[in-house]
Formats: structure tokens, sequence, C-alpha cells
């Protein structure tokens, strides 16, 4: 007797299944999403064609050469790539709306550095739109494809007629298979779609970049599996003003700790190739009391940011801590460090600190000017002129050694800094990394006692 045909209903909106059909998906809570599936579709686990030769190949005989990158044209995006774009990547991209993930892409895909045809699927902006975008911006785009549509199986059929080297989706929330219902923007769908277009581009050496929104807390919309599927997740994020800050919080081919900058202009989005004084503020007269000028390493990036702070006394029975450019745990073990051992109450301030150019800092080198700033906010003293600081602070009260001592004095010195306070380190660093003078100005502190004695003095 045959078997009769098995089927089971799945959700459209998270992928739940149950044997039967129910009003509302025990598993997200969403109504009407339970879709009729064969099981017979389902790819059974475990199992390959007897027929398939199976075999694998030497690490020594695979070719370097499919290791290669493509210039995207923008050096503040290849840096953060980690030199350019890996051929077989997926790249997120993600970003508040209104932020320039668009006009990055559109200015990527024609100023990329091949031969190749670029394709740039949008399912949020009709063909009409992106042309007058290209014409605000001055680009041609005379290799670029466009193609308008979330349906995944026209896509697949365009990628197959037009064999992209480049392919751009703007963006992944409007991608849709029939097979997971109508409905774009799904967890389910999302997840389907974007492995079905990685898979196509690492078959076809390719590179794919995907937009993604972001959420009120400011991560990428969608679930966390989408970030593990892809090869490197950029996050587009802006100051107060024109500049904007390209991060990388996964990059299976580079570093994470590089940092693009551009400037919003009338042309688009413009690398800012000297950020020497982009971080600081130009004064006239006497420098007020909070400021402090940071050496910091972002990446390979060398860069003096300037440190705001105010201390006020609370207004309620706790102090509370007010920042959006550094994270406050790090305030508060600072403050805390500050108070136990130069005995400076700050247990009952508020504090309030920022960094000039709303640039997000974590680097463990601004432990020591942060410090400096807090006491100076407390005490009502300004910190000498012309000196920056740098040094990771421990609960002990040490300031601890930091890599790249050198290039921070180098940057400083650039900037017609005299004085450098850092820490007190067992070797000097090497003669010939440091200019003339160099070594004259490095101040050495071997605690936080020390440090402000300095600043103080």
């Amino acid at each position: 007797m045959k078997k009769s045909k098995q089927t089971l209903f799945r959700c459209s909106a998270c992928g739940h299944e149950e044997p039967k059909w129910l009003g509302r998906c025990p598993e997200c809570g969403e109504w009407n999403t339970l879709i009729e599936t064969s099981t017979n579709s389902h790819i059974q686990a475990g199992t390959s064609s007897p027929n398939l030769n199976l075999a694998s190949i030497p690490l020594s005989a695979v070719d370097p050469q499919e290791g290669s990158r493509i210039s995207s044209g923008n050096s503040e995006l290849d840096r953060v790539l980690g030199g350019g774009m890996m051929k077989r990547s997926a790249i997120l991209v993600g970003g508040e709306p209104g932020i320039g993930k668009s006009t990055l892409l559109l200015q990527t895909a024609a100023s990329a550095e091949t031969k190749g045809r670029i394709l740039y699927i949008s399912g949020e902006e009709s063909a009409g739109q992106i042309r007058m975008r290209a014409d605000r911006l001055g680009i041609a785009g005379d290799r670029i494809e466009i193609y308008c549509s979330g349906l995944l199986q026209d896509i697949e059929r365009i990628l197959e007629a037009v064999k992209p080297i480049i392919v751009i989706v703007d963006s992944v929330q409007t991608l849709y298979s029939p097979d997971l219902g109508m409905v774009p923007g799904t967890v389910n769908q999302m997840k389907y779609c974007s492995y079905e277009l990685i898979h196509w581009v690492k078959e076809h050496d390719a590179v794919l970049f995907l937009v993604a929104h972001v959420t009120k807390d400011g991560q990428i919309s969608g679930p966390k599996t989408l970030e593990h599927m892809v090869d490197a997740v950029l996050y587009f994020e802006q100051n107060e003003g024109d500049t904007r800050f390209l991060r990388s919080s996964k990059n299976r081919f580079g570093s994470i700790d590089e940092i693009g900058l551009f400037s919003m202009q009338e042309r688009g989005l413009v690398p800012v190739e000297d950020p020497s004084s982009l971080f600081l503020v130009r004064r006239e007269g006497e420098i007020p009391p909070g400021i402090a000028t940071a050496a910091v390493v972002e990446g390979s990036r060398t860069l003096l940011v300037e440190i705001q702070a105010l201390v006020i006394p609370a207004k309620g029975a706790m102090s509370r801590i007010f920042s959006d450019t550094i994270d406050t745990s790090r305030i508060s073990r600072i403050a805390a460090t500050l108070e136990k051992h130069t005995k400076l109450r700050l247990s009952d301030h508020d504090m309030y600190v920022n960094v000039a150019g709303g640039i997000r800092i974590t680097e463990v080198g601004l432990d020591l000017a942060l410090a400096g700033a807090l006491h100076s906010a407390r005490t009502g003293l300004a910190l000498p002129p012309r000196t920056f600081l740098a040094g990771e602070l421990s609960l002990a009260g040490e300031v601890r050694p930091i890599r790249r001592l050198a290039s921070r004095i180098k940057a400083g010195r650039a900037l017609s800094f005299t004085r450098f306070i850092g820490p007190a380190q067992e070797q000097r660093p090497r003669l010939d990394e440091l200019g003339p003078g160099d070594s004259d100005m490095y101040i050495r502190v071997a605690d936080i006692k020390a440090a402000i004695q300095e600043l103080m003095h």
C-alpha cells in the first residue's frame, strides 16, 4: 500500500513547525502564519548521493589566487575591510536610516577597481530614484546594472544572466521567497534568502554586499545568525555633524580594530585622509577645567582626541554618569580608582563625559586622560596647555604600558604638543622610532598619584 503524503505546518515568521494547523504560532506569537508544507520537500539529514565521488584536496594544492582582493576604490572602506573586498565573501552593512549606506555602496560600485560587471539590486527604490542619486553624486554608472525587485527567484535568474563580480542588495529586509510566504522581512525569509545569495557568490567568485537596517538599540535588525552567515559585519555611525564612522564588528579577513572616517558632502561621502585635528577643539585663550587630550590608537591610525568632563553635585540620592562616547562602566571604574588613590571624592557627584567630534573610544590608552579630565573638572583646575596623555589605569592605581607608544608621541609632536605623560615602561622606546626631541617631551609616571602631580605642577 502506498504511503500517504505527510504534511506539517511551518511558521513563515520564525520557522517553527507544528503537526497541525494553529491560528497562532506558539513560538513567536504571530497570528495566521502557519503554512502547510510537505515533509517530502525537506532535505533528509545525513544522506548523500551514492554516485557522487567525494574527495578532499591537500592545502598545498589550493590556488592562493582564490584569496585575492578587489580594491573598492575607497581608501577608508578598504582600510576597514583589511585591504579590499575579498572574493567569495559576503559583507553585511548596517546603519540608521539616512546615514548614507546606499550612497556609500553606490559610490563603491562606481569606483571598484574591477573589469567585471556590477549588479545593484534594490527592493526599496525604483531605478529612476537610483539614477537621480547617481546624477547627484556625479556617477556615470556605465558598468552598473540595476534590478529593482525583492523576489529571490527573479534575482537568481538575473544573477545567472549578468554574472556580476560585485552584487549589492539594498536591503536584505526586502528579500522574500514564495516558498516561505509572501511577507518580506521575517526572520526565516532573511536567513533563507541570504543563504541562497551567499551560496551563489561563493560559487561564482564574486563579492556580496547586504544592506541591513538597525533596531532602536543600534543592532542589525534580524537574527544574530545572519551575522554568523556573512564574512564581515560593518556598522555605519554618525556624530551630530557631517562625520561618518565605519566600524567592523566581525571580519574574517582582517582586523576589527580599524575605523573608516568619512565626511558627508554635497557630492556624497568623501574619505577623511588626515583626521589629525578632527577631534580637537581650537580655542583662543586658556583651556577650561575638565579638558584633557588623549592619544589613542584605532587600528593602524593614531588619533589625538579631546576628552571633556563635567562633574557636579548629585541631584538625587545616587550619583549618575552620562556618556554616549565612552562606556559608562569604564567611567565609573576610573572615577573609583581616582577617588581611592587621590582621596578626591567623586561618589556623590554626577559625571558627564564627552569626546569631541562624537567618536566612540574603547582603547585602553584613554584611561589616563579620562582620569585627568575628571580630576580637573572636580577641582576646577585646568590642565597645563600643550599636554597630552596616554596610559592604561589599573585598579591599583598603576599606569600600565600600552602599545605603539612611539607613534602616539609622534602624532602629538606633529600637532605642536610639547609634553606627553605616559607609563613608566621598563624600556624606553627605540631611539630610531622617535624624532628629535621626542624623548625630552616624554614624562614617565608609575601611578595615578604621580600623573596628577605632573598635571598640577
